[in-house]
């Protein structure tokens, strides 16, 4: 049977999309339904879900499947949907807020376990939805309504996290960076597993700018380097600058200073993910951030895949059972 051939308007839904005028989201919204038939996936089969925030409004405003779910249990829902619907192409959609406080643990699991779904965390740094309060990842001595004196909490990197959690993709993108994300978020889709993308994304209301060293044009290229797999780290506005390894530290250097051979070739397939934490952990202004895919493993179990063999082996062994059955067996007792 022949699909229809899909557009970006076809996975537009009739909503008003109601995000403030000049939201990073928008890009996120509309490089989302350009990737999305490419894909060749149909509406039917594709499923967003989101938890609460800014973000969590995105199954609104596409035609297809979707779920506005409850504050950081979007992987829970998202795990239920995989498992008992693997057909379906699952995306959870989450802020730093919704998925790094109070979805830290559950947004960790859906990570370690490789289920077969595309996370997309909006990352803008602070609480948007709920008026400009600090987040998880906003920065060291940030005012904010909720720290008038300067936040104190360290932020949280959610690219390390997941990389300590094994997740088999992790990838980071900027709003403003249109071509990049599309691919990005394309590649994501494609990968058999967990992926994860952070997406820098600028709150032009209460945190304006506050990435503006990646997302302008200007500055990107010497404080932003793209990743990609088997080239050599070099970044900067004439391309004359590189990242290279001296013991156990990355450094910056001149690439007319060093050999070729000396600079670090990235390696996004490595089983080992030393080099991908590492990476993960270069900040501006130290280091130019990385952005592009960290890592990329195939060849992992997936969560889905193996409780449902779990499934049809226990149906092999014990047949189809009872929901009936199954109230009625064990203890029971009567209350009077």
């Amino acid at each position: 049977m022949n699909l229809p051939v899909l557009k970006a308007t076809d996975f537009a839904s009739d909503q008003d999309v109601r995000w403030c005028p000049g939201c990073g989201d928008y890009s996120i919204l509309a490089q989302m339904k350009k990737v999305l038939p490419e894909l060749g996936v149909p509406r039917e089969k594709t499923v967003f879900i989101s938890g609460i925030g800014c973000s969590s409004r995105f199954p609104y405003y596409m035609n297809t499947y979707g779920m506005h779910s409850i504050h950081g249990r979007a992987p829970t829902f998202a795990t239920g949907l995989k498992t008992t619907r693997p057909d379906l192409m699952v995306w959870v959609i989450t802020g730093d807020g919704d998925a790094l406080s109070i979805g830290g643990n559950h947004f960790i699991h859906v990570l370690r376990r490789n289920l077969d779904i595309n996370i997309v965390l909006f990352n803008n740094r602070i609480y948007g939805l709920t008026k400009g309060q600090y987040s998880p990842t906003s920065s060291e001595g940030q005012v904010t309504k909720s720290s008038p004196m300067g936040a104190i909490d360290h932020p949280l990197n959610p690219l390390s996290m997941a990389i300590a959690a094994e997740a088999t993709f992790v990838a980071r993108s900027l709003d403003a960076h249109v071509k990049h994300l599309g691919d990005t978020l394309k590649r994501a889709a494609e990968h058999k597993g967990t992926s994860l993308v952070e997406v820098y994304q600028n709150c032009n209301v209460f945190n304006d700018g506050a990435m503006a060293y990646a997302q302008s044009r200007d500055l990107r290229p010497e404080h932003t380097i793209e990743l990609e797999h088997g080239k050599p780290l070099i970044f900067g506005k004439d391309r004359d600058k590189g990242i290279r390894m001296v013991g156990n530290q990355l450094e910056i250097v001149k690439t007319a200073d060093v050999p070729a051979d000396d600079l670090l070739i990235h390696d996004e397939k490595s089983n080992d993910s030393t080099l991908h934490y590492m990476l993960s952990r270069m900040r501006y202004p130290e280091f130019p951030e990385p952005i592009g895919v960290f890592r990329a493993v195939q060849g992992v179990a997936t969560y889905n895949d193996q409780i449902n063999a779990q499934v049809t082996q226990a149906k092999q062994q014990k047949g189809e059972g009872s929901l009936q059955k199954l109230f009625e067996s064990g203890d029971t007792w009567q209350v009077a």
